[in-house]
Formats: C-alpha cells, sequence, structure tokens
C-alpha cells in the first residue's frame, strides 16, 4: 500500500506500534515527580538500553580501578512506563531519553550517554588520553558511534523488530546500513586491538553494547539475518570486551528483563551484586 502524506501531519497517538503510548511530538513532563536521590556521589536515572548500559559499565570500570568518588546510586528508570517525562527527569534531561546523571559534588546534571562518558573519562582522568592524536582519535569513534547508531536502532532495530508491519524497503535500506557500519568497524579493528589504538578507551565503552550486542546475537534477534559471523574482528574485539569484569557488572545495572541471573534493577552499593541468585549450570 502506498502511503500519500497530507499537506499538515497531525498526531494520531494510537499510531506508533511497540512505543505508541510513549512516543509524542511534543516535550515536557507529563506529570510531577521528583527523583529519588541516594548516598552516594553519583546519581543516575537509567534502563540498560545500549545507551544506558554505556554509562554503568564506565562506572563500574572506574570502580574496578579504585576511584571511590566514583561511587553511585542505579535508579530504573522504566521508559516504557514514562517514567522519563516526570518533572523531576525533565529538570535534568529535558530530551526525556535515558541515561541521566546528577553529580551531588558539584550540581552538574549530564545527559546524552557520550557527554556523560566525556565528563566522567575527564573527572576521573581516565579512558581518554591527553596526548592530543590520541585523544582525538578516541573522540572520533565515540562520535562516529553516536552518528551511527541511530540507523542500528532507529531504523534497522525499529524496522526489523519493532515496527507494526513488516516492509522491504525499510528493512533493506537500513539492513545495508547496518551492515556497512560493522564492515567499518571490522576493517578499523583489523589493525588494532581497540577502536582508537592499543587501549581501551570511551570509544569502546560507548560502541560495545550496540555493535558488540550486535555481533554476540543480543540485539534484535538478528545475528543471522546480518551474518554476524563474518565480521570477524568485530567479534574479537566484543568477545574481549564482554569478558571485562566491570562490564559485565555495568550490563547487569538497570536490568528489569531477561535472566534473574544477570539483572541487577537498581544499584546502590557494590554489595548488591552479592545478592543477585547464581545462574544455575
Amino acid at each position: 500500500m502506498t502511503y500519500t502524506p497530507p499537506k499538515v501531519w497531525t498526531w494520531d497517538a494510537e499510531n506508533g506500534g511497540h512505543f505508541a503510548k510513549i512516543n509524542r511530538p511534543i516535550a515536557g513532563p507529563t506529570h510531577e515527580k521528583e527523583l529519588p536521590v541516594g548516598q552516594h556521589p553519583l546519581q543516575l536515572y537509567s534502563q540498560s538500553t545500549p545507551n544506558g548500559v554505556k554509562v554503568t559499565v564506565m562506572l563500574e570500570e572506574l570502580l574496578a580501578l579504585g576511584h571511590p568518588g566514583a561511587e553511585y546510586d542505579a535508579w530504573l528508570t522504566k521508559i516504557g512506563d514514562g517514567m522519563q517525562f516526570s518533572s523531576g527527569f525533565v529538570d535534568i534531561n529535558p530530551n526525556s531519553k535515558i541515561p541521566a546523571l546528577v553529580d551531588t559534588t558539584n550540581g552538574c546534571r549530564v545527559f546524552e550517554s557520550g557527554a556523560i562518558l566525556l565528563y566522567l573519562a575527564e573527572k576521573f582522568n581516565v579512558f581518554l588520553s591527553h596526548d592530543i592524536k590520541e585523544r582525538t582519535e578516541t573522540l572520533n569513534w565515540l562520535f562516529w558511534l553516536h552518528g551511527s547508531a541511530p540507523y542500528l536502532g532507529g531504523g534497522f532495530g525499529h524496522f526489523f523488530s519493532y515496527a507494526p508491519e513488516k516492509f522491504e524497503y525499510p528493512i533493506n535500506r537500513f539492513t545495508m546500513e547496518a551492515k556497512r557500519q560493522l564492515d567499518v568497524l571490522d576493517q578499523n579493528l583489523a589493525e588494532r586491538q581497540f577502536l582508537a589504538g592499543d587501549n581501551y578507551t570511551i570509544a569502546d565503552i560507548a560502541t560495545a553494547p550496540w555493535y558488540g550486542a550486535l555481533v554476540k546475537g543480543l540485539l534484535y534477534n538478528a545475528a543471522e539475518f546480518l551474518d554476524v559471523t563474518r565480521y570477524k574482528n568485530v567479534n574479537r574485539w566484543a568477545n574481549e570486551i564482554y569478558a571485562r569484569p566491570a562490564f559485565q557488572k555495568g550490563r547487569m545495572v538497570n536490568r528489569n528483563h531477561g535472566k534473574s541471573s544477570e539483572r541487577l534493577e537498581e544499584r546502590h552499593n557494590a554489595s548488591d551484586f552479592d545478592n543477585i541468585p547464581k545462574a544455575c549450570d
């Protein structure tokens, strides 16, 4: 069926498929509600989407390096329930997207996952080199991720997994782009251990929850469709990063779906991980 756009678009609140009840063409809060505040320096409001995982992995990596100032409370923000539209959340992020961070030591609000990674890297002086060439290469790949992931998530992922109907044109269009992006990564990683060179950086932390998850079959149930095994360098890189203990912990935080042994809905102390049920053999 061919769609003929009207002269002026109007919002049909029932149209939108999987995300119809939370997608809307206006900004601002839908309800009044203050956000909870815990005891730690950093207050995170998030959910374990790929963008949310970036930040919890970064925080766990910082704690693994012995930075006590990186202690954090991670409050689950159920985006499917519209919690990101509360007045308290909108005060931190007027764009109503997770993750959002408040640094209680200086009152800074930080929104957009890439901005949070950059803020934490600079605050704790790690995962981002001071050498201008190395720093720039890291930022090249960090910004590459933030320019590319919307095509993977909002493009391929949406039309392949979430759209109310399957249409050949958008699936083909965004499949081509997703595979092109995987090839970009694969060619880069043919000559490097990590995205920006020999060192693990915020570029890797940002990219692995998206493209690492994709090649490991953790996104959109699309590994076979995309023939991800052909991207051998991306798979090698993803396996190395996913084996990191801090990465494994970070993936669990603010997760409210999946196996009980792989999720920690809220994180307020390091000991919270000890209460996660063990996986059955």
